[in-house]
C-alpha cells in the first residue's frame, strides 16, 4: 500500500494532509524519516509512526449502541448529534448504521463498516425480525386489543401504501404498552401501523434485532463491540 494512503487510512489525515505531513518530516518508516508519499509499505510488518504515534490499519468493526433520543442515524451533520459521534474509535466516521432509527426512537442500533454483514441484517430477503416496545397514547384492551392483534397478524394497509404490511406479531404488555415484532423496514413503519389501528405512539424503543437483544448493561448513549458469537448470528 502507498504510504500516503496508509496514513489516510489510519489517522485523521486526508491524502493531501498526509503528503504535507511527510514533507514536514512528521513520519518515520521503520525508524527512519521518510518524505516520499508513493513509497510502498508492508502493512503487516513495517512500522509507521506519525508524530510519535504508531499507526495500524483499522479492521472491520461491529458495534452495538444503545441509541438515546435526539440522536440521528445520518452520516451528514444536521440538527442533532449523530450516532457515530458517540463511538470513540479511530475512523468512526466509516461506521454505517445497520438500518435506522428515528431521532426520537431509542434502543438497539448496530453500526459496522462491513457492508456485506450489514446487508444480511437489513435485506428483506432475510426477513430479520425486529422487536419494538411502544408506549401508546390510547389504551388497548379487551375486544379492541384482540381486534388489533388480528389486524397486525393479517397485515395492515398503511396510509400512502399499495400493499399490506407483512404479517407481524402484536403483544400487549399493558393497556398502553405494546410489543410489536416486524420483519420489514418501511418508512416510520411502527408508528404508521399503530396509526392504522387508530392509536398514536408516544415513545418507541427497539429491544432486539433477530436473536440479538440490546445489552441490558448499556445505558442510553453507551456502546460496545459485538462478540464473535453475536456477529455470527447474521
Amino acid at each position: 500500500m502507498r504510504l500516503d494512503r496508509f496514513l489516510s487510512e489510519t489517522s485523521p489525515l486526508t491524502r493531501s494532509l498526509a503528503k504535507r505531513a511527510l514533507k514536514n518530516g512528521e513520519v518515520t518508516l521503520n525508524g527512519e524519516p521518510i518524505k516520499q508519499s508513493a513509497t510502498q509499505i508492508d502493512t503487516d510488518n513495517d512500522v509507521v509512526v506519525l508524530n510519535g504515534e504508531r499507526l495500524a490499519l483499522v479492521g472491520v468493526r461491529y458495534i452495538m449502541l444503545h441509541k438515546p433520543v435526539d440522536v440521528e442515524c445520518n452520516a451528514r451533520r444536521g440538527l442533532y448529534q449523530r450516532a457515530i459521534d458517540l463511538i470513540d474509535l479511530p475512523k468512526a466516521e466509516r461506521l454505517q448504521p445497520v438500518g435506522r432509527l428515528d431521532v426520537d426512537t431509542t434502543g438497539l442500533l448496530l453500526l459496522t463498516d462491513d457492508g456485506q454483514w450489514s446487508h444480511r441484517v437489513t435485506s428483506p430477503r432475510h426477513r430479520c425480525a425486529k422487536v419494538y416496545i411502544a408506549e401508546l397514547a390510547e389504551p388497548m384492551d379487551g375486544a379492541a386489543a384482540e381486534w388489533a392483534i388480528g389486524q397486525v397478524a393479517d397485515g395492515l394497509m398503511l396510509d400512502g401504501e399499495e400493499t399490506l404490511t407483512q404479517p407481524a406479531t402484536l403483544r400487549l404488555l399493558s393497556p398502553t404498552q405494546a410489543e410489536l415484532t416486524i420483519t420489514e423496514g418501511r418508512y416510520h413503519q411502527v408508528k404508521r401501523m399503530f396509526a392504522a389501528l387508530g392509536n398514536h405512539v408516544n415513545s418507541l424503543h427497539r429491544s432486539s434485532i433477530g436473536d440479538l437483544a440490546l445489552d441490558a448493561n448499556l445505558a442510553p448513549g453507551e456502546w460496545r463491540e459485538l462478540t464473535d458469537e453475536e456477529i455470527a448470528l447474521f
